[in-house]
């Protein structure tokens, strides 16, 4: 994710929490990260198209299957992150992000700075992570 904006945007944590402002910032980086990463995709589905090459030595074909692979489950990721995207694009219009979806409590600007499809508080996610660690040890 690009650690620049493309405006004079600034996140400011002047006025009410989410203002408009605020949520004007974080649609932008919303989508600037979106436009990235399908711009990235978009160039890997290029290269593996263009990468027909039938090379003779096995060991080489593997080592390109391999590449292959690890490329299109990136790309796989890639595809769930959009999702994400997708979604707190629409919690910004729906009123609905920056705010826990476990507490209600506002989510720290610093947190939805370095993470903006964060759903859940810093406290919460914390909860979450101790719970699902507990049912992993068992």
């Amino acid at each position: 994710m690009s650690e620049t904006m493309n405006s004079d945007l600034t996140l400011s944590e002047d006025g009410p929490f989410m203002n408009d402002r605020q949520k004007e910032y974080f649609r932008k980086k919303l989508l600037a990260w979106k436009a990235e990463i399908l711009r990235e995709s978009r160039e890997t589905l290029e290269a593996l198209a263009n990468d027909n090459s039938n090379l003779a030595d096995i060991a080489d074909r593997a080592s390109s299957e391999t590449d292959r692979a690890i490329e299109l489950r990136a790309r796989d990721r890639q595809r769930k992150l959009i999702a994400k995207i997708d979604a707190a694009l629409e919690r910004i219009e729906d009123g609905s992000y920056g705010y826990c979806e476990e507490t209600g409590e506002p989510i720290s600007l610093k947190r939805l700075d370095a993470r903006p499809i964060a759903t859940l508080s810093l406290e919460a996610q914390e909860r979450h992570e101790r719970r699902e660690k507990v049912y992993r040890d068992e």
